[in-house]
């Protein structure tokens, strides 16, 4: 898969070509049916299949701190659109011009004269260009008159509903890993480098791998159990606390903390996968960190039983 990181970066070799447009946060089965669709018209053309994506995503720009959290960050998406095949990713950056161009202007600069699309897959709630002018049926009067072929996407459903990243956030906030985990094809894992922290947790026992976020908040809120892939031969046990630590004076940041059970190695730098199995309980503020010590080690006990049943 080639990654494709803003308009300029487009040559002459990207021209001509299949593709889809959206965010496709946590791009789940119903994504994947897309993409799968958008390979099969790719080989009957022999063209490429592209997908169209933005960052930020545009609500996180118009209206940050309405913005729903994000299922996965850039490079997680990216990770799991190239396992499913596609061949283009052209990674739009969402700011003042993109936010600012007319839809016409959007078709005519992004989709003809940029990659020469000459079939394109929309739902059929898409909007675009300012002021989101722009739908799907100036879409198919322009691909009439410009020469590319507009289809809507068919919706995928799951136990009667449309799959949705809405669908699966809800799912995820009320503690249903089992049920998000079906919807998005696979287990739900977010990704990161583990970076330094305040070692505090060293302080009462239980040492933590602190994981960026890349993301202002997340759906998952609490302490679960958890595996982690990249620091060992194989995924690892552990229990995880995402939040904003209300025992530690509160942090602004959302913040993922990871102790894994019999485990004392230096892993900074190291970019790992957060696999999370089960969900234990609400994060909580105590009044000390002796308190805050004997739940951890009654988390850990919990987590370490789950994992003994998953085995």
């Amino acid at each position: 898969m080639r990654l494709i990181r803003g308009l300029h970066n487009l040559r002459a070799e990207h021209q001509g070509c299949v593709a889809t447009i959206g965010n496709f946060d946590g791009v789940h089965l119903g994504h994947q049916a897309v993409f799968e669709e958008l390979r099969k018209v790719g080989d009957v053309l022999g063209l490429p299949a592209t997908v169209i994506t933005f960052e930020p995503q545009p609500l996180e720009y118009f209206q940050p701190k309405k913005a729903p959290s994000r299922l996965t960050c850039l490079r997680e998406k990216l990770t799991v659109i190239k396992a499913a095949g596609i061949d283009y990713v052209l990674v739009l950056p969402f700011g003042r011009k993109l936010a600012t161009m007319g839809a016409e202007a959007f078709i005519d600069e992004i989709l003809v004269k940029g990659l020469g699309i000459q079939h394109l897959y929309v739902g059929d709630d898409f909007r675009f260009g300012r002021a989101r002018c722009g739908d799907v049926g100036l879409l198919h009067e322009a691909g009439r008159d410009l020469g590319f072929q507009v289809d809507d996407l068919q919706t995928v459903t799951a136990g009667g509903e449309r799959i949705s990243s809405t669908r699966i956030r809800k799912l995820l906030v009320a503690g249903d890993l089992q049920a998000a985990s079906k919807l998005l094809g696979r287990s739900y894992t977010i990704c990161g480098r583990v970076s330094h922290g305040d070692k505090r947790g060293r302080t009462i026992g239980f040492p933590t791998l602190n994981i960026q976020l890349h993301r202002p908040v997340s759906p998952l809120r609490g302490v679960y159990a958890v595996t982690v892939d990249g620091v060992g031969d194989k995924p690892l046990p552990g229990v995880a606390n995402i939040g904003n630590r209300p025992t530690v004076e509160g942090d602004p940041r959302f913040l993922l903390e990871v102790h894994l059970f019999d485990f004392d190695r230096d892993v900074y730098g190291a970019h790992v996968g957060v696999e999370f199995v089960s969900r234990i309980r609400d994060e909580m503020k105590f009044d000390s960190f002796d308190e805050l010590r004997e739940q951890i080690a009654s988390d850990s006990q919990q987590a370490r039983r789950i994992h003994e049943q998953n085995s």
